[in-house]
């Protein structure tokens, strides 16, 4: 009998040890904490879908972003040390003119608190970009723009990826051609760090880079082509082939008053 009941307890505390293990693997997507129980948690419905804690920092990004880059711009455009410069400050203005209306104008309409002032962080930039002359002023002009909007197109990138919300879903449309364009005209100057740009954002990765090895001096074959089968009565039209960088076209309509929910 003492034989029996040992055992009974052994395979009652294997069972209960299982079911232990077991319980976190199924429940795991229903408990709190979890990435989905945050995203819900965070989120507050409009009829224009869920907005999200992502989608409300990325407003205020793009509000802070105009706030000290537009100035900026029209710095650069007053200064004018070079032309490329000058057509750089030229597109900041526009484009944060253009893009900070159609911020304010979702904003309004979802509820969203903006900033009215830079960030310590950005007023400091432009205090540093105030104090600089000739060519050092051009090194820091394009390489303090460059490397914000560098930051900001990959969270551009995130939001119109997730954003569940439409209204956010077409400003990060219409953030992602403004920032590639701002990106394209600072790069023209040629007075962009690529090394500097690199080596900081290695220093704040975790993960290792994976790939093809490293090129061993032997061209290797070209690969055969992509090429369409079946119907081929396309009506779409590739983008250009490479060469020189030019400005992104941002033409797009008006943005529209706010509409208040409801």
């Amino acid at each position: 009998m003492r034989r029996i009941n040992g055992t009974a307890l052994i395979i009652a505390a294997l069972v209960v040890t299982v079911g232990a293990l077991a319980f976190p693997v199924w429940s795991y997507a229903d408990r709190s904490g979890t990435g989905q129980d945050n995203l819900n948690a965070s989120s507050v419905a409009t009829q224009w879908g869920p907005l999200s804690a992502t989608d409300r920092d990325f407003l205020v990004k793009v509000r802070l972003a105009g706030l000290w880059e537009l100035p900026a711009g029209q710095q650069a455009i007053e200064r004018a040390p070079t032309e490329a410069i000058k057509a750089a400050g030229d597109h900041l203005v526009v484009g944060h003119t253009d893009l900070d209306e159609r911020a304010r104008n979702v904003a309004a309409q979802l509820g969203v608190e903006l900033p009215n002032q830079p960030t310590e962080q950005q007023q400091g930039w432009l205090r540093e970009l105030s104090a600089a002359q000739g060519e050092e002023y051009e090194r820091k002009f394009a390489q303090l723009l460059r490397t914000a909007h560098g930051k900001v197109f990959a969270l551009v990138a995130e939001v119109r990826h997730t954003t569940r919300n439409t209204l956010i879903r077409q400003l990060a449309t219409d953030a992602n051609q403004t920032v590639l364009d701002h990106i394209t005209m600072l790069e023209q100057t040629g007075r962009v760090d690529f090394d500097a740009i690199a080596n900081g954002a290695a220093a704040g990765a975790t993960a290792s880079p994976s790939g093809p090895p490293p090129p061993d001096g032997n061209l290797p074959p070209s690969p055969p082509a992509v090429t369409p089968t079946g119907d081929q009565s396309f009506t779409s039209r590739p983008t250009p082939q490479p060469g020189a960088p030019t400005a992104v076209n941002t033409n797009r309509p008006a943005p529209q008053d706010p509409v208040p929910a409801g």
